[in-house]
């Protein structure tokens, strides 16, 4: 008996087309499958610069601000600024606070959320924007999904906090990328000049002392 496939060329010719046909689906769900990567990678949610002018200019204010607490009892590198997203308005500032308030959750996002919403006795902070000098751990991401803000901003990256102190390594774009809620991730803006917080000479004997009393921040 003949093979099938060379004895009858019209059995072969459709076999090659099915093939051919079968090879090219493939090809196109393979082409989608990147293009579908190449925008969750774009999407709302990953880290990303920022094409706002103003992002910089409040960076370095909010860096200076939180430099002031190094004449405090209390000198931290971690300070938060929430802003009004269509004003432009600031409308508060907190600095992370966990030793003196004895409160491992007391970071300065956290803090400045619960200010915020204390404030204007509203459980969202939707139509708010947060800038951080230092990208948020994942409890403090997972706040500002909570919170409903539109955007977030930050400063030093997870890896120059690394250098001084535990954290959380989850960066804060994957946490909001695995939510259902969204907020903008912008970062890191003017970085410099916030790492220059965590390096400045106040701050060694402060590290020093939270990592002997086990002080995590």
């Amino acid at each position: 008996m003949p093979n099938s496939e060379s004895g009858d060329p019209s059995r072969a010719s459709r076999r090659f087309f099915l093939r051919s046909a079968s090879l090219a689906a493939t090809a196109g769900v393979l082409a989608g499958s990147g293009a579908a990567l190449a925008a969750a990678n774009a999407a709302p949610g990953n880290a990303a610069g920022t094409s706002d002018p103003r992002d910089a200019k409040r960076m370095r204010d909010l860096a200076a601000w939180t430099a002031l607490t190094f004449k405090t009892s209390n000198p931290v590198p971690y300070g938060c600024e929430i802003f009004h997203t269509q004003s432009g308005e600031s409308f508060l500032r907190a600095a992370n606070a966990v030793f003196p308030e004895h409160d491992p959750s007391a970071h300065a996002e956290l803090r400045a959320i619960r200010l915020a919403c204390k404030k204007l006795n509203a459980d969202s902070l939707e139509g708010y924007t947060l800038y951080t000098t230092c990208e948020p751990c994942a409890m403090c991401m997972g706040c500002i999904l909570w919170a409903g803000i539109d955007r977030m901003v930050y400063g030093a990256t997870m890896d120059d906090s690394l250098r001084f102190g535990p954290n959380i390594m989850i960066p804060a774009a994957e946490v909001a990328k695995r939510s259902v809620m969204k907020c903008i991730v912008s970062g890191p803006v003017e970085r410099e000049a916030c790492l220059a917080l965590f390096t400045n000479p106040a701050m060694k004997k402060v590290f020093d002392r939270w990592k002997a009393n086990g002080t995590n921040l």
